[in-house]
């Protein structure tokens, strides 16, 4: 059964015939009922390439959930945060072709916004398993507050794991520490900071660090 939640111009909820109304994210759309293939399609060499490029920076991704979930959440009114991480990651950062793909570091994005980031942000490591990252003062920039929270994030490559943290460091304190996990203190990390409000609303471009060895 269908119904109009808005009046006759409302959106569509519901089956109507062959059609399905449904709403999702605040988008109203309309569907066809799905039809049974009568055989299964063949699919081309580039088909089978842009697949397999869709499932490599799918899983390659899932590590960074946490941390894009609050780098993208003010860009998906209309998309999950995940998704829209993953469009602009698969556009900017998957490099080459099935089967040789790759992912460059230095262009991978783990926030997206226009809140100014950290200015002369170093990071190092002064322990086996301790990072720690420091800045210089900005809160004088348009826009900047005291209180902005950091994110860090540290990424191995070899095991396809991510550390790092999501607020309780601010923009004034100039500097912090971090206990890294026990399984990546000898392993080299990809390194990106990024700062935000604390509502969210607003948030800078992830910087990549560069790369920490053992």
């Amino acid at each position: 059964m269908a119904k109009l939640s808005k009046g006759i111009f409302g959106p569509v909820s519901g089956r109507i015939g062959s059609v399905v109304g449904a709403t999702w994210k605040s988008i109203a759309y309309l569907r066809s009922m799905p039809r049974k293939k009568k055989q299964k399609a063949v699919r081309t060499p580039a088909q089978i390439a842009n697949q397999m490029k869709f499932k490599f920076v799918s899983e390659w991704l899932v590590p960074f959930y946490p941390y894009v979930s609050n780098g993208f959440r003010h860009l998906a009114q209309e998309r999950t945060e995940i998704n829209a991480a993953f469009s602009l990651n698969y556009r900017q950062a998957a490099k080459g072709a099935y089967p040789d793909l790759s992912i460059s570091y230095p262009d991978v994005v783990l926030s997206k916004g226009n809140l100014p980031g950290l200015i002369g942000a170093e990071v190092s490591k002064i322990g086996t398993d301790v990072i720690q990252l420091t800045w210089d003062k900005n809160t004088q920039l348009r826009q900047v507050s005291f209180d902005d929270q950091l994110m860090l994030v540290l990424y191995s490559p070899e095991l396809k794991m991510a550390d790092g943290f999501i607020g309780g460091v601010k923009r004034a304190d100039h500097k912090c520490s971090f206990k890294l996990n026990p399984k990546l203190a000898n392993k080299a990390l990809e390194v990106y900071v990024s700062t935000y409000i604390l509502n969210g609303k607003m948030v800078s471009d992830s910087k990549y660090m560069g790369r920490i060895e053992p």
